[in-house]
């Protein structure tokens, strides 16, 4: 995609954790971020989750308040550029499209709902563009609400990426209710975090770090902890660990041990956050781990700064996929050049306008062809499961979706399935993007290095008239049978084609 867009002066970055909301508003000032204000809420929205994965009412009501207040933070400042990200509670959730809706109405910003890996990703980011660069490997280690990241990365740029479905929230309801805090609960939770960790185990040490850096709430609170316990302190230690452990064991609670670090709203999830960062001590072999203050809505920030510039995380996606799966590059140009003419003829009568638009008709003529790498018989439905279940750094699910749901639906029938289980507006947008990327991909199915004539598409309604210079189409028939054979196609899904 283009890549010259100006660098909105003010940005913001919202997490929408399973414990608890964040926002981050920075300004840009000569190629940097400075943050100018944050915003924390204690949502809980993992507690509300329940075992059909239904949110219910109270965690949605504490949602929607606490994002209608950062909504009035947002207009106020008058951010340009905004992201808005869930993380694991809303991948579980079921039947969540109501209340993404009401949540995008709340904020004035529509939400993306990332992957696990898609969060560690941005959670390195955040962490490496907030602590001073040294030489080394380095092991970053966040603990979340619902799921907890492990990455070891070079420099900017990481290496391996894990998340896993271990949080403080579930984890601190069944082992430390009420705050509970007894030694052998603690020890059966700190076992059952060791075993989601084996699997990580042996590849994470094979590689090794010279460098081991905590974010998220749970560490910070962990690490204030063990200060006041121990003020020389520098890091968090196995004999600290050990220390902050005995000193809840002797209280009882967590609320009874006098720890000023441990706030009233850290006091339910505490015992989880303890005990999973004790097991990833044992399973990694960690000596010692510094504190970060970057997390997850810092690296949104430069996340977002990079769409602006030619560090788009999913452009990378996108070139490095269709390098793996050998696309042909000169035909991929071909259709996207076309998809980008058509969308300019019909993107203000079907409402396409939002840049992400463009976006998914480039990218989908960047690897529409991915699928004919494992068989050329419905290589289009390969090329679209590969999309949605791919890890694509940089993309949100959603993204990922109606990526997949237009690549496809770009040849025979149009699966309206898949656009059906979108979120709003894409639910009903994507038909417009499919039959525009549809006659792309058919007009340049001859593969010819010829190029198409001035060509008119104009939409009235679910219509479209598309016209070609005179005598055009009795030159090339396979072309002309193609599209009286779209006809047919495009009626099925309630679209009407006339061509001229």
């Amino acid at each position: 995609m283009p890549a010259s867009k100006r660098i909105p002066d003010v940005l913001a970055a919202v997490d929408l954790g399973s414990n608890s909301f964040h926002m981050v508003v920075a300004r840009y000032s000569h190629g940097q971020l400075t943050i100018v204000d944050r915003l924390r809420e204690m949502v809980r929205l993992a507690a509300g989750l329940d075992e059909h994965g239904r949110l219910s009412k109270e965690a949605t009501d504490r949602a929607l308040g606490a994002l209608a207040r950062f909504g009035q933070r947002l207009r106020d400042m008058q951010a340009e550029s905004v992201r808005v990200v869930g993380t694991n509670t809303l991948r579980k959730a079921r039947r969540k499209a109501g209340f993404l809706e009401r949540a995008r109405e709340a904020l004035g910003h529509p939400i993306e709902i990332i992957s696990g890996i898609e969060e560690a990703r941005l959670i390195y980011a955040g962490v490496t563009q907030t602590i001073p660069l040294e030489p080394g490997r380095r092991l970053v280690v966040d603990i979340g609400g619902g799921s907890t990241e492990c990455i070891i990365g070079d420099g900017l740029e990481p290496r391996i990426l894990e998340s896993l479905y271990m949080g403080c929230v579930a984890l601190s309801a069944e082992y430390f209710p009420d705050g509970r805090f007894v030694e052998k609960r603690f020890d059966r939770a700190v076992v059952a975090c060791e075993v989601e960790l084996e699997p990580i185990q042996v590849p994470f040490r094979a590689i090794g770090w010279e460098h081991a850096v905590g974010s998220s709430g749970s560490v910070r609170a962990v690490g204030e902890a063990i200060r006041e316990l121990d003020p020389t302190a520098q890091t968090i230690t196995r004999a600290g660990l050990r220390e902050l452990t005995e000193h809840l064991t002797r209280a009882g609670n967590v609320r009874g041990a006098g720890l000023e670090a441990i706030g009233e709203e850290r006091w339910p999830v505490f015992g989880g956050g303890l005990a999973i960062l004790t097991a990833v001590f044992n399973a990694l072999a960690i000596e010692s781990m510094r504190v970060a203050d970057g997390a997850l809505r810092e690296g949104l920030l430069y996340d977002m700064v990079g769409r602006y510039t030619d560090e788009d995380a999913r452009e990378r996606s996108i070139r490095s996929m269709a390098a793996r799966f050998h696309v042909d590059p000169d035909q991929a140009e071909r259709v996207e050049r076309t998809a980008i003419e058509l969308l300019r003829e019909v993107e203000a009568a079907w409402g396409l306008t939002d840049p992400l638009a463009e976006g998914v008709l480039r990218w989908a003529a960047r690897l529409h062809e991915i699928g004919l790498d494992i068989s050329h018989s419905s290589h289009h439905k390969h090329a679209a499961y590969l999309l949605e279940h791919a890890d694509l750094p940089g993309f949100p699910r959603e993204e990922q979706r109606l990526l997949a749901c237009v690549v496809g639906s770009h040849r025979r029938k149009v699966a309206l399935e898949r656009a059906e289980e979108l979120i709003p507006p894409w639910h009903t947008l994507a038909l417009y993007l499919i039959v525009v990327f549809r006659l792309a991909v058919l007009l340049h199915r001859g593969r010819s290095r010829e190029p198409l004539p001035t060509i008119r598409l104009t939409p009235r309604g679910r219509t479209l008239e598309l016209r070609f210079p005179r005598g055009w189409l009795t030159a090339h028939a396979l072309t002309r049978a193609d599209l009286e054979q779209e006809v047919d196609f495009l009626k099925a899904a309630g679209v009407r084609l006339r061509v001229y």
